[in-house]
């Protein structure tokens, strides 16, 4: 059975999983790439890196992936949209293999990349994305790839089955957060914590049986 599962997504002790402004030269605004060394740090993603419960955890995200869901401000900076030579900042290759879904009010054609990425583009609601996604997904699971708004509307449309977060020991102050709005949300999940010698905290929610869609 396909899950949607939100895996690696990394957010600062006071709930922010990214900073601001974003912008081309500022991707995650000033939040830089602290919400994220914890994973650069590991074998993964360096093969000098380390082979711990980090690396374990960061293994986790392509397993079983056969679609990605992500916003526009995951997919570019403010106004991409008024680029049409925009194609994303990962370049060429981008790293997810699958058909992609990126959820804009300014949707335009398919475009096709190398290494088996087709970047689709929706207006469509959190659930009406999820129906698409997770027929192209063939039977594997859909990931909810971020931003954080896009997380929290899954969250609160109850559509997500397991979620694995990273807290990272740092404080943003500023920026977007993933929990506003969804007070109580623990309650639908089982939640499982690890800590790491690297300093954060591993959790994984997973949906309690019984719970239901956009319960």
């Amino acid at each position: 059975m396909s899950l949607t599962r939100i895996q690696n997504f990394s957010i600062s002790l006071d709930g922010f999983a990214t900073g601001e402004p974003q912008s081309l030269e500022a991707p995650f605004g000033h939040a830089g790439q602290r919400l994220h060394r914890w994973m650069m740090a590991t074998r993964m993603w360096d093969p000098a890196g380390s082979d711990g419960v980090d690396n374990a955890m960061a293994q986790r995200h392509e397993h079983g992936i056969g679609a990605e869901i992500m916003g526009a401000n995951k997919f570019g900076p403010p106004g991409w949209q008024d680029d049409p030579d925009w194609r994303g900042w990962w370049g060429p290759l981008p790293p997810f293999h699958t058909p992609t879904f990126v959820l804009t009010h300014r949707p335009r054609p398919p475009m096709e990349m190398e290494g088996g990425t087709t970047f689709h583009f929706l207006d469509a609601s959190p659930a009406e994305a999820l129906a698409v996604a997770t027929e192209a997904a063939g039977g594997l699971d859909v990931r909810i790839g971020g931003g954080p708004s896009v997380v929290r509307d899954f969250l609160a449309a109850g559509l997500v089955d397991r979620m694995h977060l990273v807290q990272v020991p740092i404080v943003l102050g500023r920026g977007v957060r993933l929990w506003d709005g969804l007070e109580g949300i623990e309650e639908g999940y089982a939640v499982e914590t690890v800590s790491s010698p690297s300093g954060v905290t591993h959790l994984t929610f997973t949906r309690r049986p019984g719970v239901a869609d956009g319960a």
